[in-house]
């Protein structure tokens, strides 16, 4: 189970079909099943450095298992392309951190991103597994993951705002690792409006990154940014996956 779902978690990012000859398209398409997992941060970081993308869901098994005969699936997982070939997730990420600078002036702060990016990270993934537990699970999983939240992860973050003193958690500069905090953030806000509540620089943090205009653009209904997943999209991995 643990394997599988972390195959359907990666994607494909690939520059369009059929440009024109010649010349070289740098529009990235995104092709994925139609929800969130794991592309849902790459959707959060090209939207906030401003670049358009487009979307191929992945809605049949056989167009999985086209990507699999193409011989396109390094590791079994699915692939980025963007000028050149890439798998995994995390280093997408880190890639297009570093390319539209998103990352630290130094390896000191690039690190600190890397290892906040990593804290929210798990807290993202538990929430996004939950949508695959049997249901007499899902009901306690939610809590639990809440309750970590407010326990573990959100002192956390609480603590480096106070003990930082300033706007964004890595030097006083916008990172990904601002981008994918808030993205934790409203995730476990659809779980428990009120999960802020103790946490006063965290509440102040969402509203100042959530008005960044980019982000603030990417928040508004219309947007490629994907609802929670529902029953019919778990149905649709399900049976895809075969698990």
């Amino acid at each position: 189970m643990i394997i599988v779902f972390l195959l359907f978690l990666l994607f494909l990012f690939c520059p369009s079909e059929n440009p024109e000859p010649g010349v070289m398209t740098t529009k990235p398409k995104l092709c994925y099943f139609r929800g969130r997992g794991r592309m849902e941060s790459i959707c959060w970081l090209l939207a906030t450095a401003g670049v358009e993308f487009e979307e191929e869901f992945i809605e049949t098994t056989e167009q999985y298992e086209k990507l699999q005969k193409d011989g396109r699936l390094l590791f079994g997982q699915v692939p980025m392309a963007d000028g050149m070939v890439l798998t995994q997730t995390r280093a997408i990420l880190s890639y297009l951190a570093a390319k539209y600078d998103l990352y630290g002036k130094d390896p000191k702060e690039t690190v600190r991103i890397n290892m906040y990016a990593d804290g929210t990270l798990d807290l993202m993934m538990m929430t996004a597994q939950a949508a695959f537990k049997p249901p007499e699970e899902k009901e306690e999983n939610l809590t639990l993951i809440v309750k970590k939240a407010k326990t573990r992860y959100f002192p956390a973050f609480e603590k480096i705002l106070n003990d930082h003193g300033e706007d964004f958690l890595v030097g006083n500069k916008f990172s990904w690792a601002d981008i994918q905090l808030l993205e934790a953030i409203l995730m476990v806000e659809e779980l428990d409006a009120s999960v802020l509540s103790d946490f006063p620089l965290l509440k102040a943090f969402k509203a100042r990154i959530s008005n960044i205009p980019t982000i603030k653009k990417f928040l508004q209904p219309g947007s490629p940014r994907k609802p929670p997943p529902d029953s019919h999209y778990v149905e649709v991995v399900r049976g895809i996956l075969q698990f």
